[in-house]
């Protein structure tokens, strides 16, 4: 969501008397940079925003925008980077992928725009399904959109087509894939991109100590919304925290009144302070985060595990799946703004549903290709069977 972010930004400050155009990966057979989904937006003058590739496509797709804001019609390009000198691009790419682009005219009082679109999505804090006509010419552009109480936003002009791609719309929820498909209605094929939109990541920090300030601040530069909470006020000084999006003085038996944990939020506890963090990780078990953090060390968890169990409060195998102590991935994190990169990183990972371990041992493809299944990968430890413990959490 963050490019989405960016790419309505960026169309916020523009002057709407420029042309602008979208240019949105649609499908990826082999290998590319950017997977299907990815987004950027561009103007008349030149300027863009965001990405397709790491580079590579983006000078020729600049010059297709330039037509598509002539013509104010999309257009589906299709970019051939399997040989290592691609004359039509005038550059060597060598990628071995084949990469499908829309590119589109911006014009938020169509209702099928994406910018108009993106818009109303944007500060929804459920994901959204959305489907995406980029190869009929008749239809070329059109959208579906499903809430996730399957409540439609915008539908294709043929209801035939709507009707063939619900179930697919409804699916996507649940298998969290985007990919294109092609559907065949009334004798006429139509290729859709299917696609699910999710929230950004929202990131709450139990504990306002100096070294939560790295972790928000990385948190931020990822474009995630982070909420830093304490019971000291002294800890929660705008001076500390000046990029967080809310700061909350709270009392550890209010958190589920005055905060609203989604799916989509990650819980970590930097308090250094053993009953406060107990007794939040109470709390946050009858939470829908999937993510609870707890800086310390392993007998910390121990001990809470033990209390609970005293008071009779049962752990589910979820639970224990959700609950990381020590928190963070195995990098050998030592100092404050390491740990910081250990957390921010397991946070992702855990959202994006990988183990986090080294991309040269992964046997699938990087980014899930058109149809296919993601794979976990094992984890690799370099220094004897038992991973490494930051410092900090031994």
């Amino acid at each position: 969501m963050k490019e989405q972010k960016s790419i309505l930004e960026a169309y916020r400050v523009t002057d709407k008397a420029r042309k602008m155009a979208l240019a949105t990966v649609v499908r990826v057979r082999g290998s590319s940079y950017r997977s299907p989904g990815a987004r950027m937006l561009i103007t008349d003058d030149g300027k863009w925003t965001g990405s397709i590739s790491g580079g590579c496509l983006e000078g020729d797709a600049l010059r297709k925008a330039r037509q598509v804001m002539s013509t104010a019609l999309p257009v589906a390009v299709t970019y051939d980077t399997s040989e290592e000198s691609n004359q039509n691009l005038g550059i060597s790419l060598g990628c071995n992928g084949i990469i499908d682009v829309l590119i589109e005219p911006v014009d938020t009082n169509r209702p099928h725009d994406s910018i108009a679109l993106f818009q109303q999505m944007i500060h929804g804090r459920e994901p959204v399904a959305m489907a995406t006509v980029f190869s009929n010419g008749r239809l070329q552009g059109e959208k579906m959109v499903l809430r996730a109480n399957l409540e439609r936003i915008v539908t294709f002009s043929v209801s035939a087509l709507t009707d063939a791609v619900s179930n697919d719309l409804v699916r996507c929820f649940d298998t969290h894939r985007s990919e294109a498909r092609t559907y065949v209605v009334e004798g006429e094929p139509f290729e859709v991109f299917v696609e699910l939109i999710q929230p950004a990541v929202s990131l709450m920090i139990f504990g306002g100590g100096f070294d939560a300030r790295p972790v928000s601040q990385l948190a931020k530069s990822l474009g995630w919304e982070v909420t830093v909470t304490d019971e000291c006020v002294a800890h929660i000084a705008p001076i500390f925290f000046p990029t967080v999006d809310k700061l909350s003085l709270c009392q550890r038996e209010f958190i589920d009144r005055d905060f609203n944990i989604t799916p989509y939020t990650a819980c970590v506890l930097m308090s250094h302070n053993y009953e406060y963090d107990r007794d939040v990780v109470r709390k946050l078990l009858s939470s829908p985060t999937p993510y609870i953090g707890i800086l310390g060390p392993r007998k910390r968890f121990d001990k809470m595990l033990a209390e609970y169990a005293k008071e009779g409060v049962q752990l589910s195998s979820d639970d224990h799946h959700r609950i990381h102590s020590p928190i963070g991935l195995d990098i050998g994190a030592e100092t404050p703004d390491e740990i910081a990169l250990s957390i921010i990183s397991e946070i992702q990972s855990k959202f994006a549903g990988r183990s986090g371990g080294f991309l040269k041992y992964r046997t699938a493809p990087i980014h899930p290709r058109n149809g296919e299944n993601d794979q976990v990968f094992k984890q690799v430890y370099l220094r004897g069977e038992n991973p490494g413990i930051a410092e900090g959490q031994r």
